[in-house]
């Protein structure tokens, strides 16, 4: 099942070298000797080069934790007020161009698209069977690059004929966010034509997540029945909601039933760089959420306190709701449970709420090497339970809505969280749709999409506090990219 990230990081390591650190400044001779003139001779130099196409998703850690800080469902915690400073701004609303996690962002995405581009343009160098679903592979990832990037800083530069070099550097203005969600498009559906319907090969993209990865991007751009059509091929798939919601996720439940695409992460290569601790093959985002200097018998380990969830998310769920329980840790009340587990913590984190982000909690035993840079949890991308919400919301907004069926996909989601059909929703109309904003909230709490529905749904100024409409809808443009390469920021920064 961890096959891939090893691969990924050795091919990474081998093929691209270091990352950039601008986008328009990347030229293959200035970081290593081997090009496409002495390369992609063989279906195994396309293969393995594909795979380090998928190297830059491990280096979005920080994008789920973004999209939850960023809404209504955490806050930035940490040890202190000068700890993650840039979280602690995204959270208060004051950020600014100089964010460190927003630059990440912006680099990784763009290093992935770079290499996707690099790929596309030497495609025609060789045939061999299978090469179509590789490129097929490749443009979904690069597609999810964009996707990121578009919903995270609205018009971006749009590039796809080939990787840039250094003397493209003031080339590329931001394109329109239409321009950028036609070529998604463009590649999803390119992607799908060519895409098998099962990977053997765990972690590889399917058509499934093409298809579904398509349907999220329809529903940002309101295309509604376009995306209820593209959605229903993925609920009427192989895939099926895993009965016990806590097995999601353990390790024993990665690339489960549920799983549509899931970033793969490893333990097995241990990582040792500090330098640049977000690049190795291990979720460091996990390290992240878990509970500072914590000591004791129990099998969570220690962490830095980060992404807290909040009391107000912890009482949006019903009496009965199986996830309330999975979703969030509230570190006392499971000392009191437990006392035969000897809990204890020396520091109480920055914005104290007592409760911690329990689906990505770290495990002992599930990392090595330097512990805090190699939790091999998977990130769960896209789950079976988001496409059926999602095809529920296409449905009710649709043309003609088609509420019956909205109302079966979102209460196949509430069975399973309370094991019943005793909450099962009847309502129609706008007050069907808020149930399924709601629900979304409820089953993908600290996964990442919070602040990005409130965003799509228009909720997000009446949802978060500090939120001004007209600005916060996006963050702001890396300033490295406003001062080398002549990009506009963005309104308000």
């Amino acid at each position: 099942m961890k096959n891939l990230q090893y691969i990924i990081s050795m091919t990474a390591l081998l093929l691209f070298g270091a990352a950039c650190t601008k986008f328009v400044a990347y030229d293959p001779q200035e970081d290593y000797q081997i090009t496409a003139n002495d390369y992609l001779k063989t279906a195994d130099d396309f293969n393995k080069m594909t795979i380090g196409v998928y190297s830059p998703l491990q280096w979005l850690y920080a994008n789920p934790v973004i999209g939850d800080v960023a809404s209504d469902n955490a806050v930035s915690g940490g040890e202190n007020a000068t700890d993650v400073v840039g979280l602690q701004q995204i959270d208060d609303y004051q950020v600014n161009p100089n964010n460190f996690y927003l630059s990440e962002a912006w680099k990784s995405c763009y290093e992935g698209i770079n290499r996707a581009n690099y790929l596309h343009e030497n495609k025609a160098k060789l045939d061999f069977a299978g090469k179509d679903a590789l490129i097929g592979e490749v443009y979904f990832l690069r597609a999810y690059y964009y996707f990121e990037l578009v919903r995270m800083f609205g018009d971006v530069p749009l590039f796809v004929e080939k990787r840039l070099t250094a003397s493209d550097s003031r080339k590329f203005a931001r394109a329109p966010k239409a321009d950028v969600y036609k070529q998604i498009e463009l590649d999803l559906n390119n992607a799908i034509k060519d895409l098998p319907a099962v990977n053997t090969q765990k972690g590889r993209v399917t058509r499934y997540a093409a298809q579904a990865l398509l349907g999220k991007v329809l529903l940002y751009q309101n295309k509604f029945d376009a995306a209820a059509a593209t959605l229903e091929t993925v609920v009427n798939g192989p895939f099926q909601l895993v009965t016990n919601f806590s097995d999601i996720f353990l390790q024993s439940g990665e690339n489960g039933a549920e799983s549509v695409f899931e970033i793969q992460y490893s333990n097995i290569s241990p990582f040792y760089d500090w330098s640049n601790p977000g690049r190795g093959q291990g979720n460091l985002a996990v390290q992240m959420c878990g509970v500072r200097n914590l000591a004791g018998t129990s099998p969570y380990g220690q962490g830095w306190s980060i992404n807290l969830p909040t009391k107000e998310l912890a009482n949006a769920y019903a009496a009965g709701d199986r996830r309330k329980a999975v979703t969030i840790l509230d570190i006392e009340a499971y000392k009191t449970a437990n006392p035969a587990f000897n809990i204890s913590y020396l520091v109480a984190p920055y914005k104290n709420t007592g409760l911690y982000n329990q689906k990505y909690h770290p495990r002992k035993g599930e990392t090595s090497g330097q512990v805090e840079l190699n939790y091999l949890n998977n990130y769960r991308t896209i789950r079976y339970a988001d496409v059926l919400l999602m095809a529920a919301e296409a449905n009710n907004r649709a043309a003609t809505p088609n509420d019956t069926k909205a109302q079966g996909y979102l209460n196949r989601v509430r069975e399973r969280a309370f094991g019943n059909k005793l909450q099962n929703i009847t309502s129609t109309g706008a007050t069907l749709r808020q149930a399924i904003w709601d629900e979304r909230r409820l089953e993908l709490a600290m996964e990442g999409d919070r602040f990005f529905d409130l965003v799509r749904t228009g909720l997000a100024a009446t949802k978060i506090t500090g939120f001004k409409a007209n600005k916060n809808e996006v963050f702001p443009i890396p300033q490295q990219e406003v001062d080398i390469s002549g990009l506009t920021q963005n309104a308000g920064y």
